[in-house]
């Protein structure tokens, strides 16, 4: 069983940027990053395979969020750039059971964090 705790979140002003952090327990398979804004359903972001061969962005994120992991440290990163106030939403990190490419759909994910918030405003 592999654990994920995530952390980075916090509040930030329109237009900036945050870095957020997922760490396991062990070096994961694929990660994927999703978020979920309160009233709306899960949102996929982005997925990273586990030797960072292969990464995969929602249409709606690519230019703004960065997806990248340090196997060393077991870490998957999501840089964030360019903050909106759409932005704002618990954001998990999750890892798949096996190797997979980077899936956009959450049910191929087997381990999930807790969630970390991110809020964007004034």
């Amino acid at each position: 069983q592999v654990q994920l705790v995530e952390s980075g979140g916090g509040l930030v002003q329109p237009g900036g940027s945050l870095r957020l952090s997922c760490a396991a327990s062990e070096r994961p398979f694929t990660v994927g990053w999703f978020r979920q804004a309160p009233g709306k359903e899960r949102e996929f972001i982005a997925a990273i395979t586990r030797a960072a061969t292969n990464t995969h962005y929602a249409d709606s994120m690519k230019g703004r969020f960065t997806i990248s992991r340090n196997n060393a440290k077991n870490t998957v990163y999501l840089q964030m750039a360019n903050l909106k106030s759409e932005d704002t939403a618990v954001y998990y990190c999750a890892s798949t059971s096996d190797y997979q490419g980077a899936s956009v759909a959450s049910w191929a994910y087997t381990y999930w964090g807790q969630g970390t918030q991110v809020t964007v405003s004034t």
